[in-house]
């Protein structure tokens, strides 16, 4: 079995369809057994995450807290940094914060233009670093501009920042500028690998030292029963793909991170869509799909699966477990990720 030294973070995705008390619950539950950090997903029009996350702080102890992301076409720069300096400050400096300019769609529907976030994403990162270091900003930005500001209260300088994106640019500019990467679910390992090297290029070229974070988010479903855990994982898979390859048609970077994992091909992935869109049932779905994208079977084959990721650059993946049995999903990975006789 691959040990800690080999193995990424392993981490609990949250998000906006669980409640704040269901969220403390699972983190008690993550933060017991073993898992490095929390990361709260927010959608566009779903639960805002913060009185999650504060509530998570408060119930917690060791656990980081990640705020993954924070789109600034919905939350100017100057207020993330009001609010997760205080989030920071509530955890006991246990806060992390994910930026991202994603899901153009939603963006519109607030009447904005959400056609330029490269320069957006650079303008964030610039004013947080600032205000988090303490200091006055003045930036006249391309997109979002703080003129004056300082914050009130006291702040962490060194708050890990990380953006969220597919491309090129976004790539290299969280390695210049960033702590690190958020990579997105549907992202194979190939493609994670290609975007980690990416970051820390730009991280190199920026004249930074040490690598950046690379966090992955992806589905798990964990069990004693290998078959079980796969047939779980087809419909973690199943909620997902439709959508994704779909904005594949749109954007090329979405559809390289599905098709580079290279074990099926465009037909098969288009006529499994096809299926899908059609009322077929999850189960139909090929096992490679299922296994390209979810870390899936037992404890010990995700913890195989898991160093895979590592060795391809992938610092830590946050999970999301589903359905009833998730509290014993992430028991159970927990207790595989323990010592021998602890």
């Amino acid at each position: 079995m691959p040990t800690g030294g080999n193995l990424p973070k392993l981490s609990v995705r949250l998000h906006g369809g669980l409640t704040a008390r269901e969220c403390v619950e699972l983190a008690e539950v993550a933060e017991t057994a073993g898992f490095a950090s929390l990361w709260f997903a927010e959608n566009a029009f779903a639960r805002g995450i913060l009185p999650s996350a504060a509530a998570c702080a408060v119930a917690t102890r060791r656990i980081a807290i990640g705020a993954g992301v924070f789109n600034p076409f919905s939350r100017h720069p100057t207020l993330m940094a009001m609010e997760v300096a205080a989030l920071d400050e509530l955890s006991g400096g246990r806060t992390m914060l994910g930026i991202g300019a994603g899901i153009a769609s939603a963006v519109r529907k607030l009447g904005l233009d959400p056609e330029k976030p490269a320069p957006a994403l650079r303008d964030t990162v610039v004013i947080l670093r600032k205000l988090f270091a303490g200091e006055t900003v003045d930036h006249p930005g391309a997109q979002f501009s703080a003129r004056g500001v300082k914050l009130e209260h006291p702040t962490r300088a060194d708050l890990p920042i990380l953006v969220a994106g597919r491309g090129e640019i976004t790539s290299k500019m969280s390695g210049e500028l960033a702590d690190g990467v958020l990579i997105s679910n549907m992202c194979s390992l190939p493609f994670a690998s290609r975007t980690a090297q990416r970051v820390n290029a730009g991280r190199s070229a920026g004249g930074r030292s040490g690598a950046a974070h690379a966090v992955q988010y992806m589905p798990c479903s964990v069990d004693a029963d290998e078959q079980q855990a796969v047939s779980r994982a087809k419909f973690a898979v199943a909620e997902m793909l439709t959508s994704f390859w779909r904005l594949g048609e749109r954007v090329p970077s979405a559809r390289d991170a599905i098709l580079s994992e290279g074990t099926v091909s465009a037909d098969e992935y288009e006529r499994a869509v096809q299926k899908l869109q059609a009322g077929g049932s999850p189960e139909q779905l090929d096992a490679r799909i299922a296994r390209a994208f979810v870390l899936c079977g037992t404890p010990e084959s995700c913890l195989a699966r898991a160093a895979e990721y590592a060795a391809a650059g992938v610092t830590e993946l946050a999970l999301t477990f589903s359905g009833p049995t998730q509290t014993d999903q992430m028991r159970l990975l927990g207790d595989a990720l323990r010592p021998a006789g602890s």
